[in-house]
């Protein structure tokens, strides 16, 4: 596929990458994001890159690369009741000798046509700086939990837990992958439980060259910790639940001091949670548990009876852009009967700047129009960043409008709040979030 039509500042040209430009890859990744890491170890390691996916810069007068980004193929995406393709934008990074030119913002525009020109109507990214991607659109759309949680945290009691075994081994995708990945799909189907209340931004690792970097051990993925490990609680013999995690055992004069770094913590429901979170507080030689990345709303929250003592934040985790609003906007469920209008504005992709008729029934289907103002007055104006905030369900259009950033245009002889409506409709009961950082 030839590439659009995006300008480049002068002196520069893009670069079609390939397999054979790993290395190059490679090394301007480490110039843009610094590594102790030697090139020939990271060489050795899986690649996760979709390479028709991954474009480079080059400066005239050179064959190095100067800037590249890349994108993961989601066609399954979860959005609010549903699922969408999407471009999972990565890889983003500019040689320090190249900065502040234009470099960043034309790798930027060309993601967004090539995402348009694949019919990808969301673009969705972890940000290295969280100061940067919404000058481009995208909204801060997803948190995430961490802990330190006390070795021997009391949990409260959940009915079938003690029903529960647990094995613990040593993590391999031969003897695991399958497991893992029904065991995550089936998590972020149903979260609650209730069918068709998944997880929005729940996304899977769902290429070869995502599932051979997941997997992989070597010593430069490890931080001076253990081999992977994995836990898995069972019933009747039948894999409830996993969490992977590491563990690092240090000495000191009044004895042992250890953690454990946890991956995924993953649980089909309440009973097989506790039976994890049980077992994985009461590893010997430890002093706390530190998952990685946990949901918001993780059962850990109600389960722990002091979650004080587990010193929770809850830094960014998922940014989302809509690259087609009419279709991202069609292609999800909303939590509440709605019929609103929206006035979004869209400097860097103009053509999705207009007025929408948004008309939906809860937890069931939605259509989408453009309207003239002149004859449907929006009821609300947003920027398509606050639309990327609020899409998956997590951040309150109320919210948003209390900061000055979403504007309510009451109708005369109106019953009720648009925004109120249009808020709850938005919202979704199960918080989102992604369990892994693409």
């Amino acid at each position: 596929m030839a590439l659009p039509q995006i300008a480049l500042p002068a002196g520069y040209r893009w670069r079609t990458l390939t397999p054979d430009d790993r290395r190059l890859a490679i090394e301007l990744d480490t110039w843009a994001f610094p590594s102790g890491t030697s090139h020939d170890d990271l060489d050795a390691v899986p690649s996760p890159l979709t390479w028709d996916r991954a474009i480079g810069i080059e400066a005239d007068g050179s064959d190095r690369l100067v800037a590249l980004h890349a994108s993961y193929p989601f066609e399954h995406f979860p959005v609010p009741g549903a699922e969408l393709p999407t471009a999972g934008l990565t890889w983003v990074g500019v040689h320090p000798q190249h900065r502040r030119r234009g470099l960043l913002t034309a790798m930027i525009d060309l993601h967004l046509a090539r995402s348009a020109e694949r019919g990808e109507p969301l673009s969705a990214l972890f940000a290295a700086e969280a100061a940067i991607y919404g000058r481009f659109g995208y909204g801060h759309a997803a948190d995430d939990l961490r802990l330190d949680v006390p070795r021997g945290a009391a949990l409260r009691d959940v009915p079938g837990a003690e029903r529960h075994t647990v094995r613990v081994e040593v993590a391999s995708r031969e003897r695991h992958g399958e497991l893992v990945d029904r065991l995550h799909r089936a998590a972020g189907a149903a979260p609650t439980g209730v069918p068709g209340l998944n997880r929005p931004g729940w996304v899977t690792r769902e290429t070869e060259a995502l599932q051979a970097a997941h997997w992989d051990d070597a010593p430069v993925h490890r931080g001076g910790h253990e081999s992977r490990r994995i836990m898995i609680t069972e019933l009747d013999g039948e894999p409830r639940g996993y969490v992977t995690f590491r563990r690092s055992l240090t000495w000191t004069t009044t004895g042992p001091r250890g953690k454990v770094s946890t991956g995924e913590v993953v649980a089909v429901d309440a009973a097989a949670a506790r039976a994890l979170w049980g077992t994985l507080l009461d590893l010997d030689l430890t002093d706390d548990v530190s998952p990685f990345t946990l949901p918001v709303d993780d059962v850990i929250t109600q389960l722990l009876v002091n979650l004080r003592a587990a010193a929770p934040r809850t830094p960014d985790n998922l940014w989302v852009r809509l690259v087609d609003v009419e279709a991202a906007l069609a292609g999800r469920q909303y939590a509440a009967d709605v019929d609103v209008t929206l006035a979004v504005t869209d400097t860097r992709l103009p053509a999705n700047a207009g007025v929408y008729r948004l008309r939906a029934e809860a937890f069931g289907p939605a259509s989408v129009e453009r309207v003239d103002p002149e004859f449907e007055a929006p009821e609300l104006s947003l920027d398509v960043r606050e639309l990327g905030a609020a899409y998956l369900g997590g951040k309150s259009l109320a919210a948003l409008a209390a900061a000055g950033l979403v504007t309510e245009h009451p109708r005369p002889g109106q019953r009720g709040s648009a925004l109120a409506r249009a808020s709850t409709a938005f919202g979704w009961p199960v918080a989102p979030g992604a369990s892994w950082v693409f």
